[in-house]
């Protein structure tokens, strides 16, 4: 089903990736790649590397050695927004929205011809972003809430419009850490349901912590451990393997 050696046809290619911070490597030789239309779930003991594997391939982090490509672009030396341009969204633990702003204008200055200063300077509201704007809203459980402040919405909506700023934007892989953080319940099993929904047409990466989330969204799972993959395969196989159950399963 999956070959994590082969990056043939991969949206994302990571070879031999290694970062070290004062001579400790927090990621170390690690390798894997995501097809297209696929949903991929990293977890994995805190400090296993997770959250520095998603700087390293957004650009945020430079690598000590190794390489990551993404539909054949070596990512590199690239600058965060041009990473962005090519496709690439990626969301933060912390939801970073506009909170004076209201829904829909949250949405609409994500739209991709209002993200640079030139595009920003002429941008102007018409259908084509009115009508991206609810279609997107109505995806991700905010169409009746667009003209609320995003101030005042719960910390799982807040959440939600984060996803929303990012799927505006068309990207064809996306990088969720930890969106369920913080969530209730009903938030929860709203936000399977809707990663469930957008991997229709693009691949998306989640890192989480929650099992039970996990569960429910897991097709393929990658399981790091002191900045290694240590298991990788189909969740009802990787939860039975001895290693994860003692370095995480049996402790989360």
């Amino acid at each position: 089903m999956q070959d994590s050696n082969s990056s043939q046809n991969s949206v994302l290619s990571v070879e031999n990736l290694t970062v070290s911070f004062d001579g400790y490597k927090v990621v170390d030789g690690l390798s894997f790649n995501i097809d297209e239309n696929e949903l991929r779930v990293i977890i994995g003991p805190n400090g296993a590397g997770k959250t520095t594997l998603l700087d390293l391939i957004s650009g945020r982090t430079q690598p000590t050695s190794g390489t990551i490509k993404f539909r054949g672009n070596d990512l590199r030396n690239k600058a965060e927004h041009e990473i962005v341009q090519l496709g690439l969204g990626r969301k933060f633990q912390t939801p970073s929205i506009f909170e004076d702003l209201t829904v829909f204008e949250n949405l609409e200055i994500s739209f991709p011809r209002g993200r640079d200063v030139f595009g920003a300077f002429f941008f102007k509201r018409d259908s084509e972003v009115e009508d991206r704007v609810n279609e997107v809203a109505k995806v991700i459980y905010l169409d009746n809430l667009l003209e609320q402040s995003a101030a005042a919405l719960s910390h799982g909506q807040k959440q939600w419009l984060e996803i929303g700023m990012l799927l505006i934007q068309d990207p064809s892989l996306m990088m969720l850490d930890e969106p369920v953080a913080g969530m209730t319940l009903n938030e929860r099993k709203k936000t399977a349901e809707l990663l469930n929904k957008i991997i229709e047409g693009r691949s998306v990466v989640v890192i989480e912590h929650d099992m039970n989330f996990v569960r429910k969204i897991a097709r393929w799972v990658t399981v790091m451990h002191q900045g290694k993959v240590l298991s990788e395969g189909l969740m009802a196989d990787v939860q039975k393997d001895p290693q994860v159950i003692e370095v995480y399963l049996g402790h989360s």
